[in-house]
């Protein structure tokens, strides 16, 4: 952090993630603080900036002059546009999930990060969670075979109602789109990387179930939507094996406590005192690639 006591972190967008876990985890965290904002809305940008700190920037320029970290919280057909830009002036990124809109769009920010030589970090909050991470440790430390199998469910009516229920790409891609992010790399990091997506199914307005095979030879299968009438989310990820059984069912941990662990990695990362974040835009585009496989199999 070239001696600097704080991160200077712009936050770009204006939406409830932005306002409940982006402004809230930056303005806490004692090695960041919110210097810049910008988001389409300017009356938005002027309101964050009043409640987090920084000043409120009429062009995303503006924002890149006066940062060290830029923090997304925009929809990825957005993101993938204005990651790319933030990573050529030099500037970490805080990249949510989906990276991008499409694979391409990924690969470029990938490309312009490894160009830059710029630290990154994926919003994946599961992996950043304590309880997630404890149970990841108690896992057998040998390579899954074929002779365990995972499994993944994630069951909510986010898109019948509540803060996100609104937003434009989650309506357009559901559940797909805004948990499979989370459920693979979960899964990869209990039984290993995807080798190849064995069958996906896909059912209306918002069911969907499909097989996963890893590298290992293990196998796993996921079951996930955002529209069915379940209050509170059902959660449950589960791994089988030779003499074995590891349930992680429920919340896990809020939000709050994740992004500050994710922080806590990028900050290190930055002032080289840790190394690069093990969650970076390189994942973000494995898990889109992997998506993408998923949906095509789906038909």
């Amino acid at each position: 952090m070239g001696g600097v006591d704080q991160l200077r972190v712009g936050l770009v967008g204006g939406g409830p993630w932005a306002r409940n876990v982006h402004g809230p985890g930056l303005a806490a965290h004692p090695a960041t603080e919110i210097t810049a904002v910008w988001t389409r809305r300017p009356e938005a940008a002027g309101e964050l900036a009043a409640e987090f700190g920084g000043r409120a920037c009429d062009r995303l320029d503006d924002l890149l002059d006066d940062v060290d970290v830029v923090a997304f919280a925009v929809p990825p057909q957005v993101q993938g546009e204005l990651a790319v830009r933030a990573a050529a002036a030099g500037r970490h990124l805080i990249c949510e999930k989906p990276l991008a809109g499409s694979v391409e769009d990924a690969r470029a920010v990938v490309t312009a990060v490894q160009r830059a030589g710029v630290h990154s970090s994926m919003v994946l909050t599961l992996r950043h969670s304590p309880a997630v991470r404890e149970w990841l440790a108690g896992l057998p430390s040998a390579p899954a075979g074929p002779d365990t199998v995972a499994s993944a469910r994630w069951l909510s009516g986010a898109l019948l109602g509540g803060p996100y229920s609104a937003s434009s790409w989650r309506i357009e891609h559901g559940a797909l789109l805004d948990l499979s992010p989370h459920v693979i790399d979960l899964l990869e990091a209990a039984v290993g990387p995807v080798a190849s997506v064995g069958w996906a199914h896909h059912d209306e307005p918002d069911l969907w179930r499909y097989g996963l095979v890893h590298e290992g030879g293990a196998r796993s299968t996921v079951t996930m939507s955002m529209r069915l009438p379940i209050d509170p989310t059902e959660t449950e990820f589960a791994v089988f094996g030779p003499g074995t059984s590891h349930r992680l069912a429920g919340r896990t941990a809020d939000a709050s406590t994740c992004y500050a662990a994710l922080l806590d990695e990028l900050v290190a990362a930055v002032a080289g005192t840790g190394p690069a974040p093990a969650l970076g835009v390189e994942q973000g585009l494995r898990l889109q690639e992997l998506i993408e496989q998923v949906r095509a199999a789906a038909g």
